[in-house]
Protein backbone atom coordinates (compact mmCIF):
# COMPACT_ATOMS: atom_id res chain seq x y z
CA UNK A 1 0.00 0.00 0.00
CA UNK A 2 1.14 3.53 -0.78
CA UNK A 3 2.20 6.19 1.48
CA UNK A 4 -0.28 9.09 0.90
CA UNK A 5 2.24 10.86 1.97
CA UNK A 6 4.69 10.11 -1.60
CA UNK A 7 1.65 12.43 -3.38
CA UNK A 8 2.08 15.63 -5.15
CA UNK A 9 -1.23 17.83 -4.89
CA UNK A 10 -1.44 17.26 -8.82
CA UNK A 11 -0.71 13.51 -8.87
CA UNK A 12 -3.87 13.37 -5.74
CA UNK A 13 -5.41 15.45 -8.02
CA UNK A 14 -5.47 12.69 -10.95
CA UNK A 15 -6.22 10.17 -8.38
CA UNK A 16 -9.46 11.39 -7.63
CA UNK A 17 -10.17 11.97 -11.34
CA UNK A 18 -9.45 8.38 -12.25
CA UNK A 19 -12.10 6.96 -9.58
CA UNK A 20 -13.93 9.77 -10.92
CA UNK A 21 -14.07 12.11 -8.11
CA UNK A 22 -13.76 16.12 -7.84
CA UNK A 23 -10.05 17.24 -8.05
CA UNK A 24 -10.55 19.71 -4.96
CA UNK A 25 -10.79 16.73 -2.64
CA UNK A 26 -7.47 16.28 -3.34
CA UNK A 27 -7.21 19.61 -1.67
CA UNK A 28 -9.11 18.74 1.22
CA UNK A 29 -6.94 15.77 1.61
CA UNK A 30 -3.75 17.65 1.98
CA UNK A 31 -5.55 20.10 4.69
CA UNK A 32 -6.57 17.19 6.76
CA UNK A 33 -3.31 15.66 6.78
CA UNK A 34 -0.97 18.75 6.74
CA UNK A 35 -3.12 21.75 7.66
CA UNK A 36 -5.09 20.09 10.69
CA UNK A 37 -2.89 16.68 11.30
CA UNK A 38 -5.50 14.52 11.51
CA UNK A 39 -4.08 11.06 9.19
CA UNK A 40 -6.83 8.74 9.94
CA UNK A 41 -9.26 8.68 6.81
CA UNK A 42 -12.66 8.08 8.70
CA UNK A 43 -11.76 11.21 10.75
CA UNK A 44 -11.95 14.08 7.59
CA UNK A 45 -15.51 14.95 8.76
CA UNK A 46 -16.19 16.39 4.81
CA UNK A 47 -15.75 13.02 2.91
CA UNK A 48 -18.30 10.81 2.03
CA UNK A 49 -18.13 7.44 4.17
CA UNK A 50 -17.45 5.34 0.82
CA UNK A 51 -15.34 7.59 -0.30
CA UNK A 52 -12.97 7.11 3.03
CA UNK A 53 -13.21 3.38 2.78
CA UNK A 54 -11.47 3.36 -0.62
CA UNK A 55 -8.88 5.96 0.46
CA UNK A 56 -7.95 3.60 3.56
CA UNK A 57 -8.04 0.71 1.51
CA UNK A 58 -5.56 2.46 -0.73
CA UNK A 59 -3.41 5.02 1.37
CA UNK A 60 -1.17 4.42 4.19
CA UNK A 61 -1.11 7.33 6.29
CA UNK A 62 1.46 5.62 8.76
CA UNK A 63 4.12 7.82 10.25
CA UNK A 64 7.60 7.12 11.02
CA UNK A 65 8.69 5.54 14.69
CA UNK A 66 10.87 7.91 17.12
CA UNK A 67 13.37 5.07 18.16
CA UNK A 68 15.27 7.50 20.06
CA UNK A 69 15.39 11.16 20.90
CA UNK A 70 18.22 13.04 22.78
CA UNK A 71 17.95 16.87 23.54
CA UNK A 72 20.30 19.86 24.14
CA UNK A 73 19.31 23.51 24.89
CA UNK A 74 18.91 24.27 20.98
CA UNK A 75 18.71 20.66 19.68
CA UNK A 76 16.78 17.56 19.37
CA UNK A 77 18.26 14.74 17.50
CA UNK A 78 15.87 12.30 16.57
CA UNK A 79 16.48 8.55 15.43
CA UNK A 80 13.61 7.23 13.12
CA UNK A 81 13.08 3.79 12.41
CA UNK A 82 11.19 3.07 9.01
CA UNK A 83 9.00 0.25 8.27
CA UNK A 84 11.69 -1.77 6.52
CA UNK A 85 13.67 -1.60 10.13
CA UNK A 86 16.26 0.76 8.57
CA UNK A 87 17.35 3.60 10.24
CA UNK A 88 17.44 7.24 9.61
CA UNK A 89 18.41 10.60 11.55
CA UNK A 90 16.68 14.22 11.41
CA UNK A 91 17.85 16.69 13.59
CA UNK A 92 15.79 19.84 14.73
CA UNK A 93 17.60 23.39 15.62
CA UNK A 94 16.15 26.35 17.58
CA UNK A 95 17.57 29.79 16.04
CA UNK A 96 16.14 33.24 17.15
CA UNK A 97 14.26 33.54 13.85
CA UNK A 98 12.44 29.96 13.72
CA UNK A 99 12.78 26.16 13.71
CA UNK A 100 14.95 24.49 10.94
CA UNK A 101 15.50 20.92 10.74
CA UNK A 102 17.91 18.94 9.11
CA UNK A 103 16.84 15.88 7.24
CA UNK A 104 18.42 12.69 5.53
CA UNK A 105 17.67 11.98 2.10
CA UNK A 106 19.16 8.43 2.25
CA UNK A 107 19.88 5.74 4.38
CA UNK A 108 23.72 5.46 4.16
CA UNK A 109 25.59 7.16 2.00
CA UNK A 110 28.14 6.18 -1.39
CA UNK A 111 30.18 9.54 -1.39
CA UNK A 112 32.95 8.48 1.19
CA UNK A 113 33.96 12.18 2.43
CA UNK A 114 36.68 11.16 4.70
CA UNK A 115 35.55 13.60 7.33
CA UNK A 116 31.56 12.22 7.63
CA UNK A 117 30.36 10.06 10.06
CA UNK A 118 27.48 9.13 7.75
CA UNK A 119 29.34 8.03 5.10
CA UNK A 120 30.64 5.38 6.92
CA UNK A 121 27.31 3.49 6.22
CA UNK A 122 27.29 2.57 2.77
CA UNK A 123 24.20 3.82 0.77
CA UNK A 124 21.48 1.02 1.42
CA UNK A 125 18.46 2.83 -0.22
CA UNK A 126 17.05 5.98 -1.03
CA UNK A 127 14.45 7.24 1.04
CA UNK A 128 10.97 7.63 -0.81
CA UNK A 129 9.41 11.55 -1.11
CA UNK A 130 7.12 10.34 2.04
CA UNK A 131 10.50 8.94 4.15
CA UNK A 132 11.23 12.71 3.58
CA UNK A 133 8.31 14.35 4.53
CA UNK A 134 7.27 12.25 7.34
CA UNK A 135 10.62 13.40 9.39
CA UNK A 136 8.95 16.70 9.04
CA UNK A 137 5.88 15.96 10.22
CA UNK A 138 6.97 14.04 12.76
CA UNK A 139 9.56 16.68 14.50
CA UNK A 140 6.22 18.98 14.37
CA UNK A 141 3.97 16.47 15.97
CA UNK A 142 6.54 15.98 18.58
CA UNK A 143 7.49 19.55 19.13
CA UNK A 144 3.79 20.86 18.58
CA UNK A 145 5.63 24.10 16.41
CA UNK A 146 5.62 25.02 12.93
CA UNK A 147 8.95 23.86 11.45
CA UNK A 148 10.28 27.04 9.52
CA UNK A 149 12.87 25.81 7.38
CA UNK A 150 14.70 22.87 5.91
CA UNK A 151 17.81 21.61 5.16
CA UNK A 152 18.32 18.72 3.58
CA UNK A 153 21.97 17.86 4.81
CA UNK A 154 21.31 14.70 6.61
CA UNK A 155 22.71 11.62 6.07
CA UNK A 156 22.74 10.78 2.23
CA UNK A 157 24.03 12.75 -0.80
CA UNK A 158 20.29 14.73 -1.81
CA UNK A 159 21.23 14.81 -5.64
CA UNK A 160 21.70 10.79 -5.74
CA UNK A 161 18.31 10.63 -4.68
CA UNK A 162 17.33 13.84 -7.02
CA UNK A 163 13.09 12.52 -7.84
CA UNK A 164 12.28 11.82 -4.49
CA UNK A 165 14.13 14.83 -3.07
CA UNK A 166 12.37 17.14 -5.79
CA UNK A 167 9.06 15.41 -4.79
CA UNK A 168 9.36 16.10 -1.30
CA UNK A 169 10.25 19.92 -2.17
CA UNK A 170 6.92 20.25 -4.14
CA UNK A 171 4.93 18.51 -1.02
CA UNK A 172 6.04 20.35 1.08
CA UNK A 173 5.99 23.75 -0.53
CA UNK A 174 2.44 23.29 -1.37
CA UNK A 175 0.11 26.20 -0.10
CA UNK A 176 -2.35 23.28 0.98
CA UNK A 177 0.59 20.81 2.85
CA UNK A 178 3.27 22.13 5.04
CA UNK A 179 3.60 25.63 3.16
CA UNK A 180 7.41 26.18 3.73
CA UNK A 181 8.65 28.60 1.56
CA UNK A 182 11.20 27.60 -1.26
CA UNK A 183 13.36 30.35 -0.19
CA UNK A 184 13.60 28.71 3.21
CA UNK A 185 14.50 25.19 1.94
CA UNK A 186 18.05 24.35 1.20
CA UNK A 187 19.32 21.01 -0.76
CA UNK A 188 22.93 20.50 -0.19
CA UNK A 189 25.40 18.34 -2.65
CA UNK A 190 28.66 17.39 -2.85
CA UNK A 191 28.97 18.68 -6.58
CA UNK A 192 26.94 15.94 -9.02
CA UNK A 193 27.32 18.11 -11.59
CA UNK A 194 24.66 16.30 -13.78
CA UNK A 195 21.83 17.38 -10.81
CA UNK A 196 23.12 21.10 -10.38
CA UNK A 197 22.86 21.35 -14.33
CA UNK A 198 19.08 19.75 -13.76
CA UNK A 199 18.38 21.70 -10.52
CA UNK A 200 19.29 24.61 -12.76
CA UNK A 201 16.44 23.81 -15.00
CA UNK A 202 13.41 23.31 -12.02
CA UNK A 203 10.82 25.80 -11.43
CA UNK A 204 11.80 26.88 -8.15
CA UNK A 205 13.06 28.80 -5.54
CA UNK A 206 14.84 26.77 -3.17
CA UNK A 207 18.44 26.90 -2.18
CA UNK A 208 21.55 25.50 -3.25
CA UNK A 209 24.44 24.79 -1.15
CA UNK A 210 27.51 22.96 -2.46
CA UNK A 211 30.03 20.72 0.18
CA UNK A 212 33.63 21.89 -1.18
CA UNK A 213 35.76 21.75 2.01
CA UNK A 214 39.28 22.75 -0.35
CA UNK A 215 40.24 25.15 -2.66
CA UNK A 216 42.58 22.93 -4.87
CA UNK A 217 41.85 19.43 -6.62
CA UNK A 218 44.72 17.52 -4.94
CA UNK A 219 43.18 18.43 -1.45
CA UNK A 220 39.74 17.92 -2.32
CA UNK A 221 40.30 14.44 -4.16
CA UNK A 222 41.40 13.39 -1.13
CA UNK A 223 38.97 14.23 1.33
CA UNK A 224 35.92 13.71 -1.08
CA UNK A 225 36.07 11.02 -3.18
CA UNK A 226 33.36 12.97 -5.67
CA UNK A 227 35.90 15.14 -6.81
CA UNK A 228 37.82 12.40 -8.98
CA UNK A 229 34.44 12.30 -11.47
CA UNK A 230 33.53 15.79 -10.83
CA UNK A 231 36.85 18.07 -10.29
CA UNK A 232 36.91 21.36 -9.49
CA UNK A 233 37.34 23.16 -12.89
CA UNK A 234 34.18 21.45 -13.78
CA UNK A 235 32.17 22.27 -10.63
CA UNK A 236 33.14 25.82 -10.60
CA UNK A 237 31.49 26.11 -14.10
CA UNK A 238 28.53 24.26 -13.15
CA UNK A 239 28.31 26.55 -10.64
CA UNK A 240 28.60 29.74 -12.41
CA UNK A 241 25.96 28.26 -15.13
CA UNK A 242 23.38 27.94 -12.60
CA UNK A 243 23.93 31.06 -10.59
CA UNK A 244 23.72 32.74 -14.35
CA UNK A 245 20.57 31.00 -15.24
CA UNK A 246 18.58 31.28 -11.96
CA UNK A 247 20.27 34.60 -10.59
CA UNK A 248 20.08 32.60 -7.38
CA UNK A 249 23.16 32.83 -4.91
CA UNK A 250 25.08 29.86 -4.21
CA UNK A 251 26.19 28.99 -0.47
CA UNK A 252 29.76 26.86 -0.45
CA UNK A 253 29.94 25.24 2.58
CA UNK A 254 33.41 24.57 3.79
CA UNK A 255 34.79 22.13 7.04
CA UNK A 256 37.66 23.50 8.60
CA UNK A 257 40.04 20.87 9.64
CA UNK A 258 42.89 21.36 11.84
CA UNK A 259 46.20 21.63 9.50
CA UNK A 260 44.46 20.11 7.00
CA UNK A 261 42.49 23.12 5.13
CA UNK A 262 42.30 26.12 7.65
CA UNK A 263 45.72 27.47 6.61
CA UNK A 264 46.50 30.91 4.95
CA UNK A 265 47.21 29.24 1.76
CA UNK A 266 44.09 27.86 1.39
CA UNK A 267 42.18 30.67 2.57
CA UNK A 268 43.82 32.51 -0.60
CA UNK A 269 43.25 29.62 -2.66
CA UNK A 270 39.73 29.69 -2.23
CA UNK A 271 39.31 33.85 -2.57
CA UNK A 272 40.75 33.40 -5.97
CA UNK A 273 39.05 30.16 -6.94
CA UNK A 274 35.48 32.29 -5.59
CA UNK A 275 36.18 35.69 -7.05
CA UNK A 276 33.45 37.09 -9.28
CA UNK A 277 30.66 34.68 -8.19
CA UNK A 278 28.14 35.63 -6.55
CA UNK A 279 28.13 33.29 -3.63
CA UNK A 280 28.59 33.28 -0.02
CA UNK A 281 30.75 31.29 2.18
CA UNK A 282 29.88 29.15 5.45
CA UNK A 283 32.18 28.62 7.38
CA UNK A 284 31.58 25.16 9.16
CA UNK A 285 33.80 24.32 12.60
CA UNK A 286 34.51 20.30 12.25
CA UNK A 287 32.89 18.32 14.88
CA UNK A 288 35.58 15.55 16.38
CA UNK A 289 33.96 11.85 16.41
CA UNK A 290 35.42 8.99 17.56
CA UNK A 291 35.77 7.19 14.63
CA UNK A 292 37.73 9.78 12.68
CA UNK A 293 41.39 11.49 13.23
CA UNK A 294 40.67 15.01 11.57
CA UNK A 295 40.92 17.94 14.73
CA UNK A 296 38.62 20.82 15.16
CA UNK A 297 40.31 23.86 13.48
CA UNK A 298 41.57 26.12 16.76
CA UNK A 299 39.61 29.22 16.74
CA UNK A 300 42.09 31.85 16.22
CA UNK A 301 42.73 29.47 12.57
CA UNK A 302 38.76 30.03 12.06
CA UNK A 303 38.88 33.63 12.18
CA UNK A 304 42.29 33.86 10.40
CA UNK A 305 41.06 32.15 7.47
CA UNK A 306 37.19 34.39 7.81
CA UNK A 307 39.31 37.79 7.84
CA UNK A 308 41.62 36.59 4.69
CA UNK A 309 38.01 35.64 3.01
CA UNK A 310 36.67 38.87 4.06
CA UNK A 311 39.70 40.93 3.05
CA UNK A 312 39.81 39.11 -0.48
CA UNK A 313 35.87 40.59 -1.04
CA UNK A 314 34.07 37.61 -0.03
CA UNK A 315 31.13 36.99 1.57
CA UNK A 316 31.40 34.87 4.76
CA UNK A 317 30.35 33.44 7.70
CA UNK A 318 30.80 31.14 10.04
CA UNK A 319 27.91 28.60 11.34
CA UNK A 320 26.83 28.60 14.75
CA UNK A 321 27.81 24.88 16.18
CA UNK A 322 24.83 23.13 16.73
CA UNK A 323 23.97 19.45 18.71
CA UNK A 324 27.75 18.59 18.94
CA UNK A 325 27.30 17.42 22.45
CA UNK A 326 24.67 15.03 21.23
CA UNK A 327 26.36 14.01 17.78
CA UNK A 328 24.33 15.60 15.93
CA UNK A 329 26.00 18.67 14.34
CA UNK A 330 27.67 18.51 10.97
CA UNK A 331 28.88 15.02 10.15
CA UNK A 332 28.45 13.76 13.14
CA UNK A 333 24.94 11.70 11.72
CA UNK A 334 25.17 8.26 12.43
CA UNK A 335 23.87 6.92 15.73
CA UNK A 336 25.03 4.21 18.05
CA UNK A 337 22.19 2.14 16.54
CA UNK A 338 22.81 2.75 12.81
CA UNK A 339 26.53 1.63 13.70
CA UNK A 340 25.44 -1.68 14.33
CA UNK A 341 23.62 -1.96 10.80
Amino acid sequence: MDSIFNYKLEELEDFFESIGEKKFKARQIFEWIYKKHIYDFYEMSNISKTLQEKLNNTFSTNLLTIKTKQSSKLTNKYLFELEDGNLIEAVLMRHDYGNSICVSSQVGCNMGCTFCESGRLKKVRNLSAADIVRQIIMIQEDIDERIDSIVVMGIGEPFDNYDNVMKMVRIVNSPYGIEIGARHITISTSGLIPMIEKYANEDLQTNLAISLHAPNDELRSKLMPVNRAYPLKDLMKAIKSYIDKTNRRVTIEYLLLKDVNDTEECAIELSKLLKGLNVYVNLIPYNETSHIEYKTSPNKNVMKFYDLLKKNKINVTVRMKFGDEIDAACGQLRANEVNKL
